[in-house]
């Protein structure tokens, strides 16, 4: 089965939130409240347990010039269901799995809440829930997948600005939008998740199920530009640590060999 996932286009997005309402009201997530954040336009903050999708809203400087507008710059962000997901290779219990749609799934009856995950992503999409204490995702709405029906957040959004299918369909349908946008002169546009801004193994390997066209830089939009798995530093990690201790074990033999 051809791995499938999202295209989200940010130049289409009107901040509109329709997609993080169908996500809470088809996957039943609670209400994240309505605590003031300063952000007014954005209640929900951040991707959390119990919100799978969010909309961001990036207050951009204006040209400076007098009477000059703010700029806003929208995402709607999610799980990036990561080709080498990080995540899924921190798991000790196999909770998380790959799907056939090659997505990223946790099921919750075996996840145990070690909460090995949560540092694991880069992206920091996945946290253990506040209620049950254990870990939680955006599922792709696997349950809609099983039935040929596309995910919720993509089936809800007005403008198209995400689109869900068959990745080797919106690789090229993003790279042609790309070109498009810098056709007319949006030469900060560019796209994350193909190349740029994918967790990759150790080997370089790796791209995400989510591709995203952006119109500024990712730290804009609190996205890594360079993305580094934890697991793939531990054994540089541990052979630096074990160079230091022969060098230690070394200098203290050559000590103690001449106080005797």
């Amino acid at each position: 089965m051809s791995p499938v996932g999202f295209f989200t286009d940010t130049s289409l997005c009107i901040g509109c939130k329709a997609c993080e309402v169908a996500c809470k009201q088809w996957n039943q997530l609670p209400s994240d409240g309505y605590e003031f954040s300063g952000m007014s336009y954005d209640n929900t903050q951040a991707l959390s347990a119990t919100t799978w999708r969010h909309v961001a809203f990036v207050e951009a400087p204006g040209s400076g010039a007098p009477g000059a507008q703010q700029n806003w710059l929208m995402l709607s962000d999610v799980c990036k269901h990561c080709s080498n997901a990080g995540c899924l290779q921190a798991c000790p219990t196999g909770a998380i799995v790959r799907t056939e749609f090659s997505t990223v799934y946790v099921q919750q009856d075996v996840c145990n809440g070690c909460g090995y995950c949560v540092p694991a992503c880069p992206y920091g999409v996945i946290e253990l829930s506040p209620i049950d204490h254990r870990a939680h995702k955006c599922t792709l709405c696997y349950d809609r997948l099983k039935t040929g029906l596309e995910p919720a957040c993509a089936k809800a959004c007005p403008t198209d600005s995400i689109v869900f299918g068959p990745l080797d369909e919106l690789r090229p349908r993003a790279e042609a939008r790309l070109k498009t946008l810098q056709g007319r002169g949006v030469a900060s546009a560019r796209l994350y998740g193909i190349d740029e801004g994918a967790a990759k193994d150790s080997a370089g390997r790796g791209s995400l199920n989510s591709i995203f066209l952006l119109l500024d830089e990712p730290a804009k939009y609190n996205l890594p530009e360079r993305v580094e798995l934890p697991q793939n530093t531990v054994l540089a990690s541990s052979l630096a640590t074990a160079a230091l201790g022969a060098v230690l074990a070394v200098g203290a033999a050559l000590i103690f060999g001449r106080r005797s």
